[in-house]
């Protein structure tokens, strides 16, 4: 449904060169100019809900902004719905644009109309007639929860509330690609969680596309399929949701899941912890283990098999959407020999083991 292929987005600095430094990564102060995008190569399949999540000005927003063209690439490729857009005249890209909508952090709805009004302006822009305004829109607003909002206006509404109509009013000219920009970044976390629901169940009723930028774990662990991690203009890192929980693999992605979680061992360990294993060490291990794992007594068979001692640090247990995930931090103690077997039988038993470092023993 959506596919970028190689796409880089360059901006040209104009106007005499301050004297202060420009702080924003990515610069180029002899040539003036910002990558904002480098070679992102992306794809998101039709009916799927995919997030791109990142540190401030990594580029997201570039990155959802040329989908629709708001933002045109310097270069490369973007396909939406089988359409080149970079190659369609204002016309029909303006036409291919009623097939995308679009919902950001701010709401935009128009102050001096109703909530009624706000949704059906899309389809006055588009010339469509009154009654038929009317059977779209009616049906909209019972889908987002606002059919008793109708005719209230924005300075009534709460900030989820406004959202809602935000949504309806991008769905107005049924799309077949929902954008949103931070959708939720400006809400509480109650509010986040039922617009959230709202998008999900759009997704699965209208069978709706759905890219999203964030910076909030939560919002990729609550309702995307896949996740792109994008640093410095470049997607680093993209798998399932419940793979990148499980697993990710670059530091960025552990980082951020090491923030979301808050499952780090204890600082006094930390700084005991040596890169190298040494003759009279053990290993401390962050293990994540999903599906049967979860309900098995692995750590007793452990144990009992691998003749090794286990003393969990830290544990949690986090459901991602239908997947149950464990998570645990822990040191292995016994013989290098045994700790050695204890994580290989970890492994052979599809727990993801990540070595953190090795520390003395006090005996």
């Amino acid at each position: 449904m959506i596919t970028l292929r190689n796409v880089s987005k360059t901006y040209h600095l104009a106007g005499p060169r301050s004297r202060q430094p420009f702080t924003a990564h990515r610069k180029d102060t002899s040539s003036r100019t910002i990558e904002a995008l480098r070679n992102v190569d992306l794809h998101v399949p039709q009916g799927s809900i995919h997030g791109v999540i990142g540190l401030s000005g990594a580029g997201k927003s570039t990155l959802i902004r040329c989908v629709n063209l708001l933002e045109r690439p310097t270069s490369g490729s973007v396909v939406v719905d089988g359409q080149e857009m970079t190659d369609l005249s204002s016309t029909a890209l303006n036409q291919a644009r009623h097939r995308i909508g679009m919902i950001f952090q701010h709401f935009n709805l128009l102050t001096t109309r109703n909530v009624f009004d706000n949704v059906a302006l899309p389809l006055e822009l588009m010339g469509v007639k009154r009654a038929a305004i009317r059977e779209r829109v009616l049906p909209l607003l019972e889908l987002t929860g606002l059919s008793d909002k109708a005719r209230q206006y924005p300075a009534q509404l709460s900030g989820g509330q406004k959202q809602r109509v935000a949504i309806a009013r991008a769905l107005a000219s049924e799309p077949r690609v929902l954008l949103c920009d931070e959708a939720t970044s400006a809400l509480d976390p109650q509010t986040t969680g039922s617009i959230l629901t709202l998008l999900r169940e759009i997704n699965q009723k209208l069978g709706l596309t759905i890219l999203l930028i964030t910076h909030e774990m939560e919002v990729v662990k609550s309702i995307c399929h896949r996740v792109s991690l994008i640093s410095d203009g470049e997607l680093v890192e993209e798998a399932d949701v419940g793979d990148f929980f499980t697993a990710p693999r670059t530091r960025l992605g552990r980082e951020f899941l090491n923030d979301f979680l808050q499952l780090e061992p204890p600082k006094a360990l930390v700084e005991r912890l040596e890169v190298e294993p040494g003759e009279h060490t053990h290993p401390v291990v962050r293990l994540a283990f999903s599906g049967d794992a979860v309900s098995t007594p692995l750590i007793s068979r452990l144990a009992r098999e691998c003749g090794v001692d286990v003393s969990i640090l830290q544990a949690k247990v986090e459901s991602i959407q239908e997947r149950t995930l464990g998570l645990m931090i822990a040191e292995l103690l016994g013989t290098p020999q045994q700790t050695r077997r204890a994580i290989d039988y970890l492994e052979t038993h599809d727990l993801h083991v990540e070595v953190l470092g090795h520390v003395q023993r006090d005996d």
